[in-house]
């Protein structure tokens, strides 16, 4: 496609339930929220742009740049949908999937079930081959042996080959010869290398992580050439990005060539947001809360900074436990995500406690309420029983919502066998979604050592505003805030985030014995490698480039994270480097080792597009009390009962206007349930601003 310049720019977040389209043109947002489509993804996609395009008053060929986050290979892995996957690895060590980090993540489970590899042991095949930890050959690739497995991966109709050999990230010429071979030989192929899908250390990590990129690589290529082409036939021709797990824009390209890196893009536009709006508001502290259709996330801000990692679960199988998943080394925005959405299946279990997600009814068939065939109850029609939403106008009115098939659902599900009535059950419903959520946030911040009442909540996502208040409630959090387009957040975070690119590589030396000339050399290649890609999508813009290290003291097992400069390593560097890691060290644990030595294990760049600086916002001048246009009933369990609530339209809504609670405040992709604990200011940006009321 060719990249030219044009006015209107277009994100597109497709979610488990909702597809989420945002254009910007000319300072203005138009929004669209369309059901997903989950057998042909790209039709809810193209759906959705064709409704933004024409209420904006645009065609697909004004589009100057669109901007693409998807959780397809995330839920490709785990629901088992992707593709017949072989690993190639070397001789003996085809077993390392199954034993892993040859511990359990729950000591006392005497039916503990560990994640499958994706890849079973019949389709994991050897060669006779090794590399040294240094990169020197130990035993030269038998190639004869790789011709004896072809018969092996067509009689499994295999699609995709990951290949994985033993310190490949040191030198991985054995695994570039194996690609060239099948490329030649079966050239239908979709073929990842450890060596460049995840070039680091720890065997383990880095064949999930190849194995899983195998998976899904061609169920994302088809997805992406399919999209490509429908985009293309209506006009299409300005530069297509995809959101990366990692908070930055990538080619189509690098995406199809590496869609693992896509496993979280939805989630990181949204952080993206939140991010921008702590500092728009001088929040140095936020949580931030993205509630959708299936799933809710939660990460915490910092100082104007999301939270980032190297690591991430997916595919957990049990809710809140560190090692329970499918570990993928990829770059990460940090957070917590659990099965609560508005369509999450609610249920009694055998202890006659009530019980939400992880399942969910997605879009098909979707919540009892949808009239789409569901019938088990969910999260929304937990809010529809209770009033807080209007059936009438929800998702701006494409989805007519059907009270009373909430109501059958919650009773015969829930209500029936507790003894509740049917609204007493909706509650109980919202009630234990919410103490998940909150649960998960405590969990959250306590593993990093933080306060999270300390925190203000930025609420988005087509539910996070209707349960936001009572999180902060239970979270003891003072201060909620509702962005503009709050129910298309992670779309709108999509258009705020840099096109960037993140590369890693291993290479063992230590501070003693630094070598600038290996590492520069080292650095140099990352360099070019990582500027191609920005570059692509960048054109001539002004770039930043951060250099960064993983570093330990000698003997230990887990690494800090150590900044380097931005320039040629020296050898004085050896000395500064170890009086950043002490402060660090000292900062984080509160002692250093003395005269111990420190390792460097990983080295990473990014490189990317810099960000616009973003100002604080002045305060509103005090408007008065808003007007309501109208009242609904809603249910109080404290008294079980109805009480009358007083509407508010957000978009009739001026800074400096206050609100009293409990009050409901609609819009088209969500409704902000202000409970009587709060009230409600618009700020000079037009975001709601939920304020506790202290006794």
């Amino acid at each position: 496609m060719a990249t030219q310049v044009k006015a209107a720019r277009l994100a597109v977040d497709i979610g488990g339930t909702f597809t989420d389209v945002v254009v910007e043109h000319q300072g203005n947002q138009t929004t669209a929220k369309v059901l997903t489509t989950p057998r042909a993804p790209e039709e809810g996609v193209l759906e959705g742009v064709t409704l933004a395009l024409e209420q904006a008053g645009l065609a697909v060929s004004d589009v100057g740049i669109l901007i693409h986050g998807t959780t397809l290979a995330t839920n490709a892995i785990i629901e088992r949908k992707g593709a017949v996957t072989t690993l190639i690895t070397t001789e003996g060590f085809r077993d390392v999937l199954d034993i892993a980090y040859e511990t359990r993540f729950d000591q006392y489970d005497i039916f503990l079930e560990k994640t499958a590899p994706l890849v079973p042991r019949y389709l994991r095949l050897t060669l006779p081959e090794r590399i040294a930890v240094d990169g020197e050959t130990l035993k030269p690739l038998d190639e004869s042996a790789l011709q004896a497995l072809l018969p092996i991966l067509d009689r499994e109709n295999v699609e995709a080959v990951a290949i994985g050999f033993l310190h490949a990230y040191a030198d991985g010429a054995h695994e570039r010869r194996v690609r060239d071979i099948l490329a030649e030989a079966r050239p239908n192929l979709m073929i990842t290398m450890s060596s460049e899908v995840c070039p680091e250390v720890r065997e383990f990590e880095r064949f999930t992580t190849a194995t899983a990129n195998a998976y899904v690589q061609p169920l994302m290529a088809r997805y992406l050439t399919r999209l490509e082409a429908e985009l293309d036939k209506r006009g299409f021709a300005g530069a297509f990005f995809l959101m990366t797990s990692g908070g930055g824009l990538t080619t189509l390209e690098t995406a199809v060539r590496f869609p693992i890196r896509l496993v979280e893009s939805g989630p990181a536009g949204g952080a993206i947001l939140a991010t921008e709006i702590a500092r728009e508001c001088d929040e140095r502290q936020a949580l931030s809360f993205d509630m959708g259709g299936t799933t809710a996330k939660i990460c915490l801000i910092e100082d104007y900074t999301p939270e980032t990692g190297r690591s991430f679960e997916v595919a957990r199988q049990a809710r809140f436990q560190k090692g329970s998943g499918l570990p993928l080394r990829i770059p990460v925005i940090e957070m917590v995500e659990i099965g609560a959405g508005g369509g999450s299946i609610a249920a009694v279990d055998a202890m006659k406690q009530i019980t939400v997600g992880p399942n969910s009814a997605g879009s098909e068939p979707g919540p009892a309420c949808y009239g789409r065939g569901g019938t088990a109850p969910t999260v929304t029609d937990g809010d529809v029983a209770l009033g807080r939403i209007d059936p009438a106008s929800f998702a701006g009115g494409k989805v007519k919502l059907d009270p009373d098939a909430a109501l059958v659902a919650l009773d015969q599900s829930v209500g029936q066998q507790l003894g509740l009535t049917k609204e007493m059950a909706g509650y109980g419903v919202i009630e234990m979604v919410d103490e998940n959520m909150a649960n998960a946030a405590r969990v959250h911040s306590i593993e990093r050592g933080k306060v999270i009442g300390e925190h203000t909540i930025i609420a988005f996502g087509g539910a996070a505003p209707l349960h936001a208040s009572r999180l902060a409630e239970k979270l003891n959090i003072d201060r909620v805030i509702i962005p503009t387009n709050a129910g298309v957040g992670s779309a709108v975070g999509f258009l705020k985030a840099p096109i960037a690119y993140e590369v890693v590589r291993s290479q063992y030396m230590t501070l003693r014995d630094l070598n600038p000339e290996s590492a520069n050399k080292m650095l140099r290649s990352m360099h070019e490698e990582a500027l191609a890609v920005v570059r692509a999508g960048a054109g001539d813009a002004a770039l930043t480039e951060n250099r960064i290290a993983f570093m330990r003291y000698m003997g230990q097992g887990h690494e800090i994270v150590i900044p380097l400069p931005n320039r040629d390593m020296t050898a004085s560097d050896s000395v500064t480097l170890k009086e950043t890691y002490d402060r660090e060290y000292e900062r984080l644990y509160g002692r250093t080792i003395p005269d111990a030595d420190i390792e460097i294990l990983t080295w990473a760049m990014t490189i990317g597009t810099e960000v616009g600086a973003v100002e604080t916002l002045p305060r509103a001048d005090a408007q008065g009390v808003a007007s309501a246009f109208g009242e609904r009933r809603v249910f109080d369990a404290t008294r079980e009962t109805f009480e009358t609530v007083p509407l508010y339209r957000r978009k009739s809504l001026e800074p400096g206007m206050k609100i009293s609670g409990p009050a409901i405040l609609t819009e088209d992709e969500t409704s902000t349930f202000v409970s009587g604990r709060f009230d409600a200011s618009i700020n000079h940006a037009g975001y709601i601003v939920l304020q506790r009321v202290r006794d």
